[in-house]
């Protein structure tokens, strides 16, 4: 439920880190609670920047190397998380800091501005030494890999195997352990495996700790001592935070790169900025960068970020960590032989004692993480079980009228007329682009209008989508877009967040029309009447088609093949998005997907002598097919195993998710039913197929008939321009 008090202070959290993750797992619990006094700052918009949509949680990333976990088991789901405490997610590089016009800078689009910013930005691999011939970077090689960021480590991992070069783990502390340990497990005994530490050997905590540490990694059959040349290396050699919060100016620590704060988390010299996790060390507590520091920190910055928006005066809860934690470490097999079957084990380090292996401590240990991911899980549950049982009206192109009331109500305008419709089409035979004038050199001049509620927080985002869903009505009939306007209405808000968000929703609109040649002229604003109310982006764009081209949606001709450009499904994904039942792979996928633009496809599809097009938006792939088959004597046969579907969506039907505009959509299976439209089902049952066909779609594909003959080539090129995807569904028939 959103707030109903228009926001003045924009808080911006900078990292997906676990600090940031169980701040926003407090404040979603206090929401499906409707405990106020504990949830998200009032009267504050606040937006989560990460460069992906989910995080790994530390403790189980060993076991993650090893084999012992799938990914999804131990990752948090950050958009989803955001959702449910009422927070906006941005996916975005972070790239730098500008204290004095208070800017995030993000990579490939405008900065964010913010009244109060939380830093838990994690932290990269420090440099390795120098060796062969190298710069101290630990790349002198090319052969060595870092283990942070974890995302193209992991990438690396999911590329070796058993038979891969030798390989050493350079670093002795805790991490090195467990990551040359969970290497062995994951690669067995035929892998050459060395762990390289400094001279003084392993860096555990303890003399006990060492020696523990020595025993497990001889039993694993991982040989201690500096590795040959050509060995490729996995670099455990500690970390820093990233080189841009120095650059800004904080204040940070020189051996570390971590950003000094006061026990209260905010950053030294800077009451608006506030530092935890990796990238933040309390001057008068250091503590080494671990998970454990950043769990416990959490309370107190969920805390101080709503006092340091409340009324002046308000006191700050000050942190002060305890000296040491237990350390539970993954050991891996008992022995080599049989290492993926043997059962796991555990150590416990406490300052000067050292206990295990052992399985009742490895069992311990998994308990203790199952139970941190499952506190996610109790929030979504949470949040499901105080939903109303009425659906969300769903957002995008989902959000549109219905065909039924926006085809009796056309009827009746043209019947005020006396019967002349007075230049307005009705739904079923409107074309997606309306000609307004012919040049003399036979072009036309064409114009669309579409635009809906934001379908996503990123107000950048959204306006790229909302761009390339509008253009894609022009594409569809063979045109090329020349300009565009505007109208965003905006949320009620203080003028400076008004500001900024317009100012993220016209750049995404420009990042799709600077790339076509195209112009934003200009446009029109407005503001939400109530407060709590979102944005929304209408766009009119203008373009123009070549002399004799203008692809009409009648235009089917009896052996026309029909080919859809690439995948559907996205009026589901994002409908189960919005009651948290979507995973945030299935949702990065169709973003991607959706942020494809389709206009290199239009000198394509007219070399090979394109006929007729239609793009699939809200009336789904059924609707927009009959539009197509209104005009004419014909029918279709459609392949139901040929039509690309996105990742998740089949599982999402099955489990009875759809769009609130999918029962709407209904009618038309009427084309079904009268023997207009024939399909050959999937696997998949046959009423999965029909509700996937009723689907409706945002940035959906282009459909499009040309002469069979010469559909090969077509997908040929269609291919090789980046959609993979793009298949011939369908034929078209004689009546």
């Amino acid at each position: 439920m959103r707030s109903t008090t228009p926001p003045t202070h924009h808080l911006v959290l900078a990292g997906g880190g676990h600090s940031h993750a169980l701040v926003l797992r407090t404040w979603a619990m206090a929401r499906a609670r409707g405990n106020s006094r504990s949830g998200p700052p009032a009267h504050a918009l606040i937006t989560l920047v990460s460069r992906s949509s989910s995080a790994l949680y530390s403790g189980m990333v060993p076991g993650l190397i090893a084999g012992l976990y799938a990914r999804e088991a131990c990752s948090i789901d950050l958009r989803r998380l955001c959702a449910q405490a009422g927070v906006s997610f941005v996916c975005a590089e972070i790239t730098g800091l500008d204290l004095t016009r208070q800017e995030l800078q993000l990579a490939g689009r405008p900065p964010l501005r913010w009244d109060r910013l939380s830093l838990d930005v994690g932290a990269v691999s420090a440099p390795a030494p120098a060796r062969c011939g190298g710069d101290g970077r630990g790349d002198g090689c090319g052969r060595d890999i870092a283990i942070k960021p974890l995302e193209p480590f992991l990438g690396w991992c999911d590329a070796q195997d058993s038979s891969s070069a030798a390989l050493a783990v350079l670093g002795g502390g805790a991490a090195g352990l467990e990551v040359a340990l969970a290497l062995r497990r994951r690669f067995g005994p035929g892998r050459s495996l060395a762990i390289e530490p400094r001279p003084t050997g392993l860096q555990l905590g303890s003399a006990a700790a060492n020696r523990c540490g020595e025993r497990l990694l001889a039993a694993a059959g991982i040989r201690i001592g500096a590795a040959e040349p050509e060995t490729q290396r996995v670099l455990c050699t500690g970390s820093r935070a990233p080189a841009w919060l120095a650059a800004a100016g904080l204040a940070t620590d020189p051996a570390s790169g971590r950003v000094w704060t006061e026990s209260s988390l905010q950053v030294e010299g800077q009451t608006a900025i506030f530092a935890s996790g990796d990238c933040g060390l309390i001057r008068t507590a250091p503590r080494p960068p671990s998970g454990v520091w950043a769990v416990r920190a959490a309370p107190v910055l969920a805390t101080n970020l709503r006092r340091s928006l409340s009324p002046a005066g308000t006191p700050l809860r000050r942190w002060r960590p305890q000296r040491q934690a237990l350390r539970l470490l993954g050991a891996g097999p008992g022995n080599t032989a049989g290492h993926k079957a043997a059962q796991p084990r555990a150590v416990a380090f406490w300052g000067p004692l050292a206990v295990g292996p052992s399985r009742w401590l490895w069992r311990w240990k998994a308990h203790l993480d199952q139970r941190f991911m499952d506190g996610f899980e109790d929030v979504a549950a949470m949040g499901q079980a105080g939903q109303s049982a009425i659906a969300m009206p769903c957002r995008g192109c989902a959000a549109k009228l219905p065909a039924a009331p926006l085809s009796r109500a056309l009827a009746r305008l043209a019947g005020l007329a006396g019967g002349q419709s007075g230049g307005i089409a009705t739904a079923q035979t409107a074309e997606d682009a309306v000609i307004i004038a012919a040049a003399a050199d036979g072009s036309r001049l064409l114009q669309s209008l579409d635009g809906f509620p934001a379908l996503v927080d990123d107000p950048w985002l959204n306006g790229r989508l909302t761009t390339l869903h509008a253009c894609s009505d022009l594409w569809a009939c063979g045109g090329r877009v020349e300009s565009a306007q505007a109208l965003v209405t905006l949320p009620r808000a203080a003028d400076s967040l008004q500001e900024d968000l317009l100012l993220q929703t016209l750049a995404g609109v420009r990042s799709v029309l600077d790339d076509l040649g195209a112009e934003l002229l200009g446009g029109h604003t407005l503001q939400q009447l109530q407060a709590g109310e979102g944005l929304s982006l209408a766009l009119c764009v203008n373009g123009s088609t070549p002399a004799c081209r203008f692809w009409a949606k009648g235009g089917l001709r009896a052996g026309d093949a029909l080919i859809l450009t690439r995948p559907i499904g996205t009026g589901v994904l994002f409908a189960a998005a919005m009651a948290g039942g979507a995973g945030a792979s299935w949702i990065d996928q169709a973003l991607t997907v959706m942020q494809q633009s389709q206009a290199v496809l239009v000198e394509q599809l007219a070399a090979h002598g394109c006929t007729a097009c239609t793009d699939i938006t809200g009336f789904g792939l059924l609707g927009h097919l009959g539009e197509m088959l209104a005009a004419g004597e014909l029918t279709v046969e459609l392949d139901g195993e040929a039509i690309a579907v996105l990742p998740g969506v089949w599982a999402l039907l099955a489990d009875g998710f759809s769009s609130s505009l999918a029962p709407s959509n209904r009618q038309a299976l009427g084309w079904l039913e009268c023997g207009l439209v024939r399909f050959r089902p999937p696997a998949q049952q046959p009423e999965l197929l029909k509700e996937l066909l009723i689907d409706p779609q945002t940035c959906g594909p282009l459909l499009a008939a040309l002469p069979a003959e010469r559909a090969a080539a077509a997908l040929g090129e269609l291919r090789a321009s980046g959609f993979e995807q793009a298949a011939v569904i369908g034929r078209v028939l004689a009546r």
